[in-house]
């Protein structure tokens, strides 16, 4: 159960005997293929500026946009095989992942009308500072908003015995964190925890942390088909975490086994990021 814890152009040239028509309708096809071009980059920035900044307040965490967005957009995301002892397969897998991961979330801040950004990937094999502080013990990966970097650590005992569904359910959760992040959702979370006391902070990281899991297994079920998903191996996990997934961090601030099983399972049948809110539920629920 440690592996829960991986033109050239076409060369076709054509000689014409009559020079000025040839000219004439190369310059024609020219114009044509500006013109489309212009138009295609008119279309283009006005579609970003109809896309809105990222929402600020309290109401970007309870009511953002990207909960009535409905279920998941889908990736056909299928990164390959993962076999043991290959640095090479594991670091082509989190790439592979994290594409499928913005083609699902990408389309579905255009379906929420926010602006969307890529975060960066840094894979590393061993525990690294980040611009938002020291590594997090017990975690396998990290998530920083300062530079919206996904880091992924590789350890030897993941190289052992590679894990294809809990690696990508590390890394979708960690993704969870950067949606959050650029929706705005993580703008009401910054201020709202300097305004209360430690309590109140481990609430709010719960409800962060949870929400993060909870996207996670939206994408999860999206990619139930492609990557592919044993029924049997997922019902497997989501009972890990039930019983270990609060006992690697030495504070509640990521929630009861029981509450992170909760999220895990609701965000996994519905497959929506609407089911995600954990902003507007009672504390009992982000226990």
């Amino acid at each position: 159960m440690r592996r829960l814890t991986s033109l050239v152009a076409a060369g076709v040239i054509v000689t014409l005997a009559g020079t000025g028509t040839a000219t004439s309708a190369q310059a024609q096809t020219v114009t044509q293929k500006e013109q489309a071009q212009q138009q295609a980059q008119q279309q283009a920035q006005q579609q970003a500026q109809q896309l809105a900044a990222p929402p600020r307040g309290k109401a970007a965490a309870t009511a953002n946009p990207l909960y009535k967005t409905g279920r998941l957009a889908g990736s056909n995301c299928s990164p390959g095989d993962l076999p043991r002892g290959s640095t090479v397969a594991y670091k082509r897998f989190l790439t592979r992942v994290t594409s499928c991961l913005n083609r699902s979330w990408a389309t579905q801040f255009r379906k929420a009308g926010l602006q969307f950004s890529k975060p960066r990937l840094r894979i590393i094999t061993r525990k690294v500072r980040t611009p938002c502080g020291p590594w997090a013990s017990g975690a396998d990966g990290v998530y920083c908003s300062t530079d919206r970097t996904m880091y992924m650590l590789i350890t030897k005992t993941q190289l052992r015995n590679p894990f294809a569904l809990g690696i990508t359910r590390l890394m979708a959760h960690e993704y969870g964190h950067h949606v959050q992040a650029v929706s705005g959702i993580w703008n009401y979370w910054a201020v709202a925890r300097t305004q209360t006391g430690n309590s109140g902070r481990l609430l709010l990281s719960r409800r962060s942390e949870l929400q993060a899991e909870c996207f996670s297994s939206v994408f999860m079920s999206t990619v139930k088909d492609t990557l592919p998903i044993d029924p049997a191996e997922w019902d497997a996990t989501v009972e890990w975490f039930r019983k270990n997934g609060h006992k690697g961090w030495a504070q509640n601030d990521h929630g009861k086994g029981s509450s992170q099983a909760f999220w895990m399972k609701r965000g996994y049948a519905s497959a929506s990021p609407g089911s995600c809110n954990t902003w507007s539920v009672s504390p009992r629920y982000v226990a």
